[in-house]
């Protein structure tokens, strides 16, 4: 048996999280001889919650969990972390602006990139859920100048995942045979799920998506709107936002950066725009193609974007330039 290494969940006592910890818990993201102290925070109005939550790992037994530990203590959580899953954040309340939201979710991320600089490893991984994601993440990083910007991310797999999922249901296949998809730019809803290097596996051989599907209006059209409404569209329905998802995506995100990505596929996923060759500005948290080897990410290059791709890429990072300027007059205040 290994080592135990350290991975922390914040925002433990929510219901992504609740989805999350079991996973975790089970080997399914570390592996199976992966010893893991899990550590999970939360604010202190939910620590009566938590303390349930603890319970209930304790009660499943899990052979690979040498200790858990709760907590609404900062000093506590970061500290010798191997694994950051940031999951907790201030959720969006009816009426409020995304101004709002911004400023009281820097205030969040901000205290954790410190408690991050000052307690964590400095090969820390930190993968950012809570939204607003990509600058949370940014954020985050910012305020932990001595742990390298590219260990930080920000989950877009949910929806790398939903684009694959609509692709095979479309074409009658699992969304197994899908490989290839791009999420660019901010986990919102101006994001662009791109679908034209996407490879999908039909009677045992790979082709374009664009030449298994032949419609190219859906895929211009209704495919994109419905991966980038997808959240609200469950929501509406739940009444309650993804959780079970959410958690899935996670532990796929965090398994690629655990083992690596699978020769001759890349995944999505929001990392720093510097020395990318899209024409995405540096400095951005912003959702590329990467492969992963080594625990460590690079960029998919040289893939050839079209005019409506240019546009739409464009597009996300306008919104991710506004929102990092509206956070960072915060975050000198903060």
């Amino acid at each position: 048996m290994s080592e135990p290494i350290r991975v922390l969940v914040t925002g433990a006592a929510g219901q992504i999280a609740y989805s999350l910890l079991y996973s975790i818990g089970n080997g399914s993201v570390f592996g199976k001889d992966q010893p893991i102290i899990l550590v999970l925070l939360d604010i202190t109005p939910m620590m009566g919650v938590l303390d349930g939550v603890l319970m209930e790992l304790q009660d499943c037994a899990l052979p690979l969990l040498k200790d858990v530990i709760a907590t609404d203590k900062e000093e506590i959580a970061f500290k010798d972390l191997d694994v950051a899953i940031l999951v907790g954040s201030m959720p969006r309340r009816e009426g409020m602006e995304r101004k709002d939201l911004l400023k009281a979710n820097v205030k969040i991320f901000k205290s954790q990139g410190a408690a991050l600089d000052k307690y964590a490893k400095k090969s820390v991984k930190v993968i950012v859920v809570g939204n607003p994601a990509n600058t949370n993440c940014l954020t985050a990083s910012k305020s932990a100048p001595s742990i390298p910007k590219e260990n930080f991310s920000c989950l877009t797999r949910l929806d790398h995942n939903r684009a694959k999922a609509q692709i095979a249901l479309k074409l009658g296949v699992t969304a197994n045979d899908v490989k290839n998809v791009i999420i660019w730019g901010n986990h919102s809803s101006t994001q662009y799920p791109d679908v034209n290097h996407a490879k999908v596996k039909l009677q045992g051989k790979e082709v374009g998506v664009y030449e298994a599907l032949k419609d190219d209006s859906w895929l211009k059209g209704e495919f994109v709107t419905t991966v980038q409404q997808r959240g609200a569209a469950v929501i509406k329905a739940r009444k309650l936002s993804s959780a079970m998802s959410a958690a899935k995506a996670i532990c796929d995100h965090v398994r690629d950066i655990w083992f690596g990505t699978p020769e001759g596929e890349f995944v999505s996923m929001g990392v720093i725009s510097d020395g990318n060759s899209y024409g995405v500005p540096d400095d951005l948290l912003y959702s590329f193609p990467v492969v992963i080897k080594n625990k460590t990410w690079k960029f998919v290059e040289g893939l050839p974007i079209n005019d409506f791709s240019r546009e739409k890429m464009d597009l996300t990072a306008k919104e991710l330039t506004e929102e990092k300027e509206t956070a960072f007059e915060f975050l000198s205040s903060a």
